[in-house]
């Protein structure tokens, strides 16, 4: 191929590209309606929104036979799947195109849905419902198959591998639990009321880590906000609506703490969206007693690695693109960093997560572009999936994948086995 040609590819494989990630400006999706239930992103690729130089550029290709077949929309599950590379196992997804999570092999070929709608654990709720309650935010696999949800801002239920409800409470669950091998579930959840030292007429939505036993029954709970106020990084709060709007929660299990004693067992480890801030609180003492501020913003998914180091999804922190960082806590010093290339670039307004796994690949979701893939600590892509789920007359909106865990390839020996059929979506 003549190398004036191979340049052209590559610039127009750039241009592609980059017009495929683009993200909806914020709040877009709420004028979707048209689309039925869900929580969709638009596409940006079809060639009617492509400029006159990249459709001039995809013209000239086309006439000398390099460029044919469908633009990046048309994409869907498996793109990319190294087999020597990738760490095997199943992989578990949450997505905005409804109450459900997909389970899937490496292959993208699904192996077991489950899917209970919000109406049908709560009939008793007002018929007018937000539209968080007609997907799964965040779920998280049981080793028997068992489920347990959360519809955002509402409650959490619990499903058995056959969709069947075992519970179901309406506690203000939102973003992310996670299950103790005690059977305890911690929780983030919120109670939108009025606090008049925070706004003397208008509700705040607050905050809290909420322990609940293994039937979802709270109990206790400290709150974001009083475990501030009692720190010595408290501040003057003030404002209304979601003046935290923390959205992740992990319990740490005491690594670090010999370099950090605020990272010791049972302290919970918080980030915290709207300070643009990661946050320690001791349940014990229901105080704040760490906090770390870098160049992040609007930061999702923290989490402390095997080494002691933190990893999170930075949605906007440098040049208002994304990126997956992971830091030293006590230095606060940045370790590793996947910032995507021009090529492939990478970019989620909201949401977002980041995995470490065993083999030390990193398994990123781009959560506004319904991607999620698996990069070696060289940067390589060595697994890709876009979610299958779309909408639209052209399939020009995809649905947000709001998370996807990489599972051990027995991790549901004891209860799928052979008799599970493969569904297609």
């Amino acid at each position: 191929m003549p190398v004036l040609t191979q340049v052209a590819l590559a610039a127009l494989s750039a241009l592609l590209l980059a017009s495929a990630v683009a993200c909806d400006p914020p709040g877009e999706e709420t004028k979707k309606s048209d689309l039925g239930p869900g929580r969709w992103h638009k596409l940006h690729s079809e060639r009617g929104e492509l400029s006159p130089e990249t459709l001039d550029l995809i013209e000239q290709l086309e006439s000398i036979g390099y460029v044919s077949g469908s633009v990046p929309s048309s994409t869907r599950g498996i793109t990319v799947h190294d087999r020597d590379r990738a760490h095997a196992g199943l992989n578990f997804y949450t997505s905005g195109h409804g109450p459900e999570a997909v389970l899937m092999d490496m292959d993208g070929r699904e192996l077991h849905r489950w899917r209970y709608p919000f109406e049908e654990a709560w009939p008793d709720h007002p018929r007018k419902r937000p539209r968080q309650t007609k997907w799964w935010r965040r779920a998280t696999l049981l080793e028997n198959g068992d489920v347990i949800a959360i519809f955002a801002g509402f409650g959490m239920i619990k499903v058995d591998k056959n969709s069947k409800l075992l519970w179901a409470r309406k506690i203000g669950a939102h973003h992310d639990l996670e299950i103790m091998p005690s059977g305890d579930i911690y929780v983030l959840t919120r109670v939108p009321h009025l606090v008049p030292r925070i706004h003397p007429s208008q509700e705040i939505l607050e905050d809290f880590i909420s322990v609940l036993d293994a039937d979802g029954v709270e109990k206790r709970r400290v709150s974001v906000l009083e475990a501030f106020e009692r720190s010595k990084y408290a501040k003057p709060w003030r404002g209304r609506g979601d003046i935290f709007h923390t959205n992740s929660l992990r319990v740490l299990d005491g690594r670090s703490a010999d370099r950090a004693p605020a990272f010791r067992k049972g302290n919970v480890l918080l980030s915290i969206h709207a300070l643009d801030q990661l946050a320690v609180v001791d349940l014990d003492r229901a105080e704040v007693v760490w906090t770390l501020e870098r160049d992040f913003k609007g930061q999702h998914d923290a989490k402390i690695l095997d080494d002691g180091h933190l990893l999170l999804f930075d949605n906007f922190g440098r040049e208002e693109q994304s990126s997956v960082i992971e830091l030293d806590p006590v230095t606060g010093d940045r370790v590793w960093e996947y910032r995507g290339t021009p090529e492939r670039p990478f970019y989620s307004f909201t949401c977002g997560t980041a995995d470490r796994l065993d083999n030390g690949n990193t398994i990123i979701v781009e959560s506004d572009q319904g991607r999620a893939f698996e990069v070696t600590p060289e940067r390589e892509i060595v697994w890709e999936f876009y979610n299958p789920f779309r909408a639209g007359e052209n399939d020009e909106y995809i649905a947000t994948l709001f998370d996807l865990r990489r599972l051990p390839p027995d991790f549901t020996e004891s209860w799928l086995g052979a008799a599970s059929t493969p569904r297609a979506p």
